[in-house]
């Protein structure tokens, strides 16, 4: 196969590896959509954009060239032992989050109170527990994949409902432009469903839109998170309120 053949091989088991669409791709590169898949089927790109599509992916030229995309090594989940070493250490779970959200080196001991020699200690940390590559000084490769989520019932989504749930429903802390609904009501199962693939839907565009405002500067950008749930579920104390059910009677002898 021939050396470019290669290139776009790797690019395309990249894209798949992460669970990246050819749109997605085109939008953080500012093209239209058929101009990339143009440009990965005739393999006849610049190196301009070559380098631009590097960038775009957080990959080097280097590791394309070594083979260093296979979809192996990205995972779409963490491991028990690996979610329970990050919940035991506020500032790995941290960087974790960070990381997988884009931040490079220099954002992070520039924004956070992690001065560079803590910083690599933790990125070596990581780097054992395979959750990235880290080649010092500074390079930091994430080896999750774009489709990544937490263990269902996992150490970090009981770290996330014990501690981080209680404190995004404090209405206290409400800011300029948070918005907040619940609501509640008697649904058949189609309608359900509608809404669960809307959610879906919706969950999926958040997540396209945090990649693509990740190539803005840092100071444009804050935090947001949403929680988006559709439960089977009824308030306890309305349960507890509901008319039980009656004994047959019994039958006439």
């Amino acid at each position: 196969m021939a050396g470019s053949q290669l290139v776009v091989q790797a690019i395309r088991d990249l894209l798949r590896a992460r669970g990246i669409t050819y749109r997605e791709l085109a939008q953080r590169l500012g093209v239209s959509e058929p101009t990339v898949k143009r440009d990965l089927s005739r393999g006849d790109f610049s190196l301009s954009r070559l380098d631009r599509i590097c960038e775009a992916l957080d990959i080097t030229i280097s590791d394309l060239l070594q083979n260093e995309t296979r979809s192996s090594e990205y995972q779409t989940q963490l491991s028990d032992a690996q979610e329970n070493a990050l919940v035991s250490d506020p500032k790995l779970l941290l960087l974790t989050y960070l990381l997988i959200n884009h931040w490079s080196f220099e954002e992070i001991i520039g924004t956070f109170d992690i001065d560079e020699n803590e910083m690599i200690s933790l990125l070596l940390i990581l780097d054992r527990l395979q959750i990235v590559d880290y080649r010092p000084p500074r390079r930091v490769r994430k080896l999750t994949a774009r489709n990544f989520s937490w263990r269902k019932d996992g150490p970090v989504q009981a770290f996330f409902l014990q501690r981080i749930v209680p404190e995004f429903f404090d209405v206290h802390g409400e800011q300029p432009g948070d918005t907040f609904h619940f609501v509640a009501g008697m649904l058949t199962e189609a309608s359900r469903q509608h809404l669960s693939n809307a959610m879906l839907h919706l969950a999926r565009e958040f997540d396209e839109l945090s990649h693509r405002d990740n190539r803005l500067p840092l100071e444009s950008r804050n935090g947001c998170s949403a929680i988006l749930a559709l439960r089977h579920w009824e308030f306890s104390d309305f349960t507890h309120l509901r008319r039980k059910p009656r004994p047959d009677a019994a039958d006439p002898e």
